[in-house]
């Protein structure tokens, strides 16, 4: 018999989640197409890719910063 153990998915955190809300309403005000809305498991930082050069990582204690 073979089994394995699934690994849990990572959460964002409520920081992280409510803080993702307004840089996406700013790149939709602005037109900017978004491209991705991904937790990266690795960090813990939600990673959004938007219009032609935009990276946005927001922290999970909700800080943000646009590299």
């Amino acid at each position: 018999m073979s089994f394995y153990i699934k690994r849990a998915a990572s959460l964002p955190t409520a920081a992280q989640a409510l803080k993702c809300v307004y840089p996406c309403q700013l790149l939709t005000t602005a037109y900017k197409p978004i491209y991705m809305v991904r937790l990266d498991e690795r960090t813990g930082k939600i990673f959004i890719l938007a219009g032609e050069d935009i990276e946005i990582l927001i922290s999970r204690d909700g800080n943000w910063e646009y590299p």
